[in-house]
């Protein structure tokens, strides 16, 4: 199961990097493949082995230092300026995605190291929260915030309806991946609680 995952994830990379440069949509379904599809399958992957960065790193490898990360990594590079030169530049989208895959990773391995699942829990719900905002106000900006891309991956779509629709993918994808997660390993804390106690 865990080497599924993991092979599953690493496939996962480069089909979301391929998508990057599409469009506002295609840059959050390159984004949200990433931190929340990738990440955690790559991360359940390796969890418990020597390359799991929360079992090398436990104490700077945390689930709200990571959260926080991720929280400085997304936003950051969604800041105007940053989205643009990630737009013009190869370079800086080959970078930003990098970026978005180590927060996603290192968050999702926090998360779900043994002996800090309730942490991880809160970090995850948190994610989900700021995901949630973020998709908001970009799917629900009043005018384009980024530039026209050259190609769209739904050719067709403005700016501003690629815009939207990037919020909305970043809604779907990143809130529900993040929630998900979080409301799994609170079931996996629950279940073992009541095995201890019966």
């Amino acid at each position: 199961m865990k080497r599924l995952a993991l092979v599953g994830g690493i496939v996962l990379v480069p089909l979301g990097w391929a998508l990057a440069r599409l469009g506002m949509t295609g840059h959050m379904a390159a984004h949200m493949i990433a931190v929340a599809l990738a990440a955690p399958l790559i991360a359940f992957g390796i969890t418990g082995t020597r390359l799991d960065p929360a079992r090398r790193w436990p104490r700077v490898v945390t689930p709200m230092a990571m959260m926080l990360l991720e929280l400085v990594t997304v936003w950051g590079w969604h800041l105007p300026a940053l989205r643009s030169l990630a737009s013009a530049s190869m370079l800086a989208a080959a970078l930003e995605q990098f970026c978005f895959l180590a927060a996603g990773l290192l968050l999702w391995s926090a998360a779900m190291r043994a002996g800090r699942r309730a942490a991880g829990v809160g970090a995850l719900l948190l994610t989900s929260m700021h995901m949630t905002l973020l998709g908001v106000l970009i799917g629900l900006a009043p005018r384009p915030l980024y530039g026209t891309a050259s190609h769209n991956l739904f050719p067709g779509l403005d700016a501003l309806a690629d815009q939207q629709l990037g919020g909305v993918v970043m809604l779907l994808i990143g809130a529900g991946s993040y929630l998900a997660g979080g409301l799994a390993l609170l079931s996996g804390l629950l279940h073992e609680d009541g095995a201890e106690r019966a």
